[in-house]
C-alpha cells in the first residue's frame, strides 16, 4: 500500500483485502468502532493497528476456535455479514493466476 487507504467502504477488493480483514479484527477486538473505516489511514496507523490486532490474537493461539463464546459469536457475524455484503458486490473467492 502507498499513500493512504481509501477505506474499508472503497477497498478495491470489496473489504477483502488483508487490510479489511485487519480492520474488521479491530471490531471484534474492540480496538477499534465498528463504524471505523480507516480512510486516509497512512502505512504507519495500519502498522500500530496490526500491532494491536496481533497481541489480542496472541492470546487465542490466532484460531477464531479458541476465541471465547462473545468474540466467536462477533467473528462469525463480522466476517459473515463482510463476505455476504463483498460477494453481492461482485467479489469472488477464487484464487487466480495472480494471486
Amino acid at each position: 500500500m502507498s499513500g493512504q487507504y481509501a477505506g474499508l467502504q472503497s477497498d478495491a477488493q470489496f473489504g477483502m483485502s488483508p487490510v479489511g480483514t485487519l480492520i474488521r479484527d479491530a471490531w471484534i477486538f474492540g480496538i477499534l468502532p465498528e463504524t471505523e473505516q480507516c480512510a486516509g489511514w497512512n502505512a504507519g496507523m495500519l502498522q500500530n493497528l496490526y500491532e494491536k490486532v496481533h497481541a489480542e490474537w496472541s492470546k487465542y493461539g490466532h484460531l477464531p476456535s479458541r476465541l471465547p463464546p462473545e468474540l466467536q459469536q462477533r467473528h462469525e457475524k463480522i466476517h459473515a455479514h463482510a463476505m455476504a455484503k463483498a460477494r453481492a458486490l461482485g467479489w469472488n473467492a477464487e484464487l487466480d493466476e495472480n494471486d
